[in-house]
């Protein structure tokens, strides 16, 4: 890929809002390297009017902006409109062009629901939470392809429980898990489904919900003896003994915890995207 290590163009007074990351970009540079670093999250909040409006209007990239409306008009691939941005600088190599123009081929030719997870998947994988929820919700409430099965469906189902076991929302996780496992029976949508309620209610609740759902109890004193190599894993991660430690509030003890706030901060802000 190209090094452009500074800006070389004009920077926008008016940034162009990303929906995807919740972030704004000032240059053109700034888009190359998003769309070339998230490829999976190009979808309508990159291919629109509006960005073309933003290139003639903030850069004035007027050759651009024609070129893209044009594209736009003919509703044509991902590729015919994202590839000529990267061309209007030179932003990559001809080897970089290349393999860029068939990762968007590849993705092109999948069905939209399977994008669409591509995209959640991805959003999670970079613990941006909230959006790969909105992502995945997308795809239950409006299937596209019913075709690709229950295994791929109870797919989305598991990886949206997983976005919300993040941020600790447990009953949503449960609903999440428990659908999954209604989609595909599989031993491991069992145990993140007995999981999530076991997180989400009191252990009274948690063995009525079992018995009226007739799972054998085998499976619950299973998990039981894998959550708890999961808490002694737990206590011995250096943020809980920090946290957990009975020494007296020392000025090294008060730093530590003081950075490990502003981490959990900085780390909840990045998941929600707020």
């Amino acid at each position: 890929m190209s090094k452009y290590l500074l800006c070389q163009l004009k920077e926008a007074k008016i940034p162009y809002y990303i929906k995807a990351i919740s972030t704004n970009i000032y240059t053109i540079e700034e888009l190359c390297f998003y769309l070339y670093h998230n490829v999976y999250l190009i979808d309508d909040s990159i291919i629109n009017e509006q960005l073309c409006d933003w290139l003639k209007d903030e850069l004035g990239l007027k050759k651009l902006y024609k070129r893209l409306y044009e594209e736009l008009e003919k509703k044509v691939s991902i590729g015919n409109f994202v590839l000529p941005i990267f061309k209007e600088i030179h932003y990559l190599s001809h080897e970089d062009f290349k393999e860029m123009q068939e990762k968007i081929r590849k993705i092109e030719v999948q069905p939209e629901d399977i994008r669409k997870k591509l995209k959640g998947d991805y959003l999670v994988t970079h613990n941006m939470y909230s959006n790969a929820i909105g992502v995945y919700h997308s795809i239950i409430t409006e299937p596209k392809d019913g075709a690709l099965g229950n295994q791929f469906y109870a797919d989305v189902w598991s990886n949206m429980g997983v976005a919300y076991a993040k941020l600790f929302l447990f009953e949503e996780t449960a609903k999440c898990y428990e659908k999954a496992y209604e989609r595909k029976a599989s031993t491991k949508n069992l145990e993140n489904y007995l999981c999530a309620l076991w997180l989400s209610h009191t252990g009274k609740e948690f063995k009525e919900i079992v018995k009226k759902k007739g799972i054998d109890y085998k499976k619950v004193i299973q998990l039981e003896d894998k959550l708890q190599k999961v808490y002694e894993g737990i206590e011995e991660s250096p943020r809980y003994q920090v946290v957990s430690s009975d020494s007296e509030q020392s000025l090294d003890r008060k730093e530590e915890m003081e950075k490990i706030i502003k981490e959990l901060m900085q780390e909840y802000k990045r998941s929600t995207c707020s």
